[in-house]
């Protein structure tokens, strides 16, 4: 787990532009405090921070590796871990001849590019965004893991692409390249409806992510070649009463064997633990490998926002030592701007600041821990996949009366029993369901927004990802719009940015090759049955996980910003935020004020919207305005952020 940076240059200047690269690669210094590098020839400079947890002794990057008749063929620079290292070296040592210098993962990475060429990242079970550079023919090969849970931001000018683990880093580059750092509409509008900016988007219009699930090739002074080597499919097979248990069985099996590989490592492994079936099943199995296990969690002092006393009854019944982190109003409101740095663009979701502290905690302990994102998107764990149930009578209305109950609906009263059933089952799916977040309809959008337009709606960014599942049963559609969307863009983003920003690194064994084949194949009963979600994953984990988990409602880290924003512990400092930011070309800050006084008074809850306009302000001032400067000192950083 790491921090690359690289520059390849249009006209061969690579050499000058060595010492600026190695200053931005210091921006992400948070994310590899253990040994920084440079590598460069006349084309490319390569930069990397390294934390090291694999082959801690040799495995240093940018790592150099190639054939026997050109052993330093590529160079090559990598964020993530290969949990399959072990077997690709074992066979391409067997079978291909390749001779490796080091005991890491890295090494397995660019011998497979080498022999089996672009169609290697489908050989790799692992979360990783790596570049290798091909000094035989110079070019270049960037790739991204399958699900997304590694960045990689990515932007091409006149004077070369540069691309990196943060967007910082390349925002230092923008000038080398010809490129300015406008901000992008579409993307600021999208995020103000969705409260993350979807991929490949961000908030700066240069600056692209090359997307989950693709690899891309260029040339100095070409632009890339991006193509798409993963697409989820969910290729349902049937279960039968012959067949069910033999199902769960296979579930627990491909869990077992990836939370066992997810333990590779040099260094001490640990694990978070919320009140939840999903990390209590991680770390049920992690102690297995690792009777030491030391597990972590966060909470708040306000009641009803605290899964602590779940967290370490499931701890202690797995025998694991417990960590327990509580943060009160005052140190959250305090981590907020360094938390907003570190995550390069907005992310509106308050559940990321109780996972800084538990994972600042975490750090004082172990180098990595595991955690149970990816189980709902994979299993159908979200309670909104019930709905398809709940609205299945509304699909047998000819299209004329389902429109009416969507009119009858606009004329009931906000707040009367009925109006959302009408109002939702008038919409097909395609319409109501773009993912796990909608922060404004379409209403209050064209209210706060100065520059609203219509067509960058949420169907901007879903209406492609429903093409590709035409046919599929509604919750397996709902389930790859998610995956696409809001694990990629809110989940993975905060899990990787804020325990990188700890120089800690997260594994998710849910979100494994192995895994993922038998998840896709689930049909919709296997997921929403018996009033409950991800039924096929707790039949499986019946033997794994404690009782008093297994059925329990998923809370996750809950944040109490509803109460706060209108109490005492936030109101000002929102008033403060609002009144300070240079935003009113963006929003009209007379309706937010208006919606935060709403809020305070109990008019309406307002919480979700605000917290998205907060927190986009608070980026606006790090990253746009430069007035509002993080009190980060942890890693050496430069005066200029």
């Amino acid at each position: 787990m790491c921090g690359l940076l690289g520059l390849l240059t249009s006209d061969g200047s690579a050499a000058d532009a060595v010492d600026l690269v190695a200053a931005a690669t210091h921006c992400m210094r948070h994310r590899g405090p253990d040994e920084p590098g440079t590598w460069n020839d006349e084309h490319i400079v390569l930069g990397f921070n390294r934390l090291s947890i694999i082959d801690i002794e040799t495995s240093h990057q940018p790592l150099r590796w190639g054939p026997p008749d050109n052993p330093e063929r590529y160079a090559m620079v990598f964020n993530g871990e290969i949990y399959n290292y072990l077997e690709l070296r074992a066979e391409l040592g067997r079978d291909e001849g390749a001779v490796f210098r080091t005991e890491g993962d890295g090494e397995a990475i660019v011998a497979a590019f080498h022999h089996w060429g672009p169609d290697s990242v489908r050989r790799l079970r692992g979360m990783f965004a790596f570049a290798i550079w091909d000094t035989a023919d110079n070019s270049l090969f960037i790739a991204r893991d399958p699900f997304g849970i590694k960045p990689l931001f990515i932007a091409t000018g006149p004077g070369g692409t540069a691309f990196g683990s943060e967007k910082k880093s390349l925002l230092e580059l923008i000038d080398r390249i010809g490129l300015s750092e406008d901000l992008d509409p579409r993307a600021t509008e999208h995020y103000t409806v969705l409260q993350y900016v979807p991929e490949p988007e961000t908030l700066h219009a240069s600056i692209r992510r090359l997307e989950s699930g693709t690899y891309a090739t260029l040339k100095p002074g070409s632009a890339p070649s991006v193509r798409r080597y993963f697409t989820p499919q969910f290729a349902v097979r049937p279960v039968t009463e012959a067949t069910r248990q033999q199902r769960y069985d296979d579930i627990a099996q491909a869990l077992r064997d990836s939370v066992a590989k997810h333990m590779r490592a040099d260094v001490t492994v640990g694990s978070f633990l919320s009140g939840g079936i999903d990390s209590t099943a991680i770390a049920a199995l992690a102690i297995q490998h690792n009777p030491d296990l030391i597990t972590f969690t966060t909470g708040f002092q306000r009641e009803g926002y605290s899964e602590v006393d779940v967290a370490a009854e499931s701890a202690e019944a797995i025998g694991a030592r417990h960590v327990i982190k509580v943060v009160g109003p005052d140190e959250f409101i305090a981590s907020i701007p360094e938390i907003v740095w570190y995550l390069d663009d907005p992310v509106a979701d308050p559940a990321l600041v109780p996972l800084y502290f538990v994972a600042k905690e975490a750090r004082k302990h172990v180098k990595v821990v595991l955690s149970g994102e990816g189980a709902d998107e994979l299993f159908g764990g979200y309670t909104i996949y019930k709905e398809p149930l709940s609205l299945s009578a509304f699909d047998k209305l000819p299209g004329t009366l389902r429109r009416l109950a969507g009119k009858v609906s606009d004329r009931i009263p906000e707040g009367t029993r009925g109006k959302s059933l009408l109002h939702r089952g008038s919409l097909t799916l395609e319409e109501r369901y773009y993912g796990n977040a909608r922060s404004f309809d379409d209403a209050r959008l064209r209210a706060v927004l100065r520059d609203y337009r219509p067509e960058w709606t949420h169907t901007d960014v879903t209406a492609p990802i429903y093409a590709q599942s035409r046919g599929w049963d509604p919750v397996a559609r709902m389930q790859h719009i998610d995956l696409f969307t809001w694990l990629r863009g809110d989940i993975l983003v905060k899990a990787d940015k804020i325990t990188m920003a700890n120089s800690l690194e997260l594994r998710v064994p849910f979100l494994d090759s192995e895994v993922y084949k038998i998840a896709e194949t689930l049909p919709f009963d296997e997921k929403i049955a018996h009033g409950t979600t991800k039924y096929a994953l707790r039949k499986a984990l019946e033997q794994i996980v404690p009782p008093h988990v297994l059925h329990r409602r998923k809370l996750g880290f809950p944040v109490p910003i509803r109460h706060w924003l209108a109490g005492t512990e936030m109101y000002d400092w929102a008033h403060e935020t609002i009144a300070a930011s240079q935003t009113d070309h963006i929003f009209d800050k007379s309706v937010v004020v208006a919606m935060l006084n709403e809020h305070r008074d109990g008019v309406v809850d307002n919480s979700r919207r605000l917290w998205t306009i907060l927190i986009f302000m608070v980026w606006h001032a790090i990253f746009v305005e430069k007035t509002l400067v993080p009190a980060i000192t942890d890693h050496d950083y430069p005066v200029r952020l």
